[in-house]
């Protein structure tokens, strides 16, 4: 209760001070919408229960997801650097655009809020397109600009959810 407290006045100062107003009615209206935000969020913002949970019952803490956040979004812009300049080469036709194809991706121990982080970050980058998830094989369909090793395309995209996106969005 204590850190829900806590975070529901962090983010009324917030509002606050995004407002440029510390009058009553903004602070209860800043309360309001932080207790709103908080309750609908919770299972996420604190990492209780809910699909995200780890066999403790918990999933990663909000700081540790804000601290893991930097480099899983440094890592998603570097890929659609690479993508744009890949696409730009074959647009240009200073690559021949060898095979491209559908990609079937494992879904591994993702959950599904972060099958749908993935289907979003596997779409920014030009060159990719998460084209569907197919429940019954237990895979997602992603249509890439390079399908020639789609092996080497499946580790890279486990070693992703690995190393960056598992310990923001499992």
């Amino acid at each position: 209760m204590t850190r829900y407290l806590a975070a529901v006045a962090l983010l009324t100062l917030v509002y606050a001070l995004a407002l440029g107003s510390f009058s009553p009615p903004d602070l209860l209206a800043g309360a309001g919408l932080s207790a709103a935000l908080l309750f609908a969020s919770r299972r996420f913002v604190f990492g209780e229960g809910g699909a995200e949970a780890g066999p403790d019952g918990r999933g990663p803490g909000l700081l540790r997801r804000a601290v893991a956040f930097v480099p899983f979004a440094a890592v998603v812009f570097r890929n659609i650097l690479v993508g744009t300049w890949k696409v730009a080469l074959v647009t240009l036709g200073l690559r021949p655009l060898v095979r491209p194809g559908i990609v079937a991706v494992p879904i591994g121990e993702r959950t599904p809020t972060g099958i749908a982080v993935w289907a979003v970050i596997t779409g920014l980058p030009p060159g990719s397109f998460f084209a569907d998830v197919d429940g019954e094989r237990g895979v997602v369909l992603i249509h890439v600009l390079d399908a020639r090793d789609p092996d080497a395309y499946r580790r890279e995209q486990e070693e992703f959810y690995r190393r960056y996106q598992s310990k923001v969005f499992p």
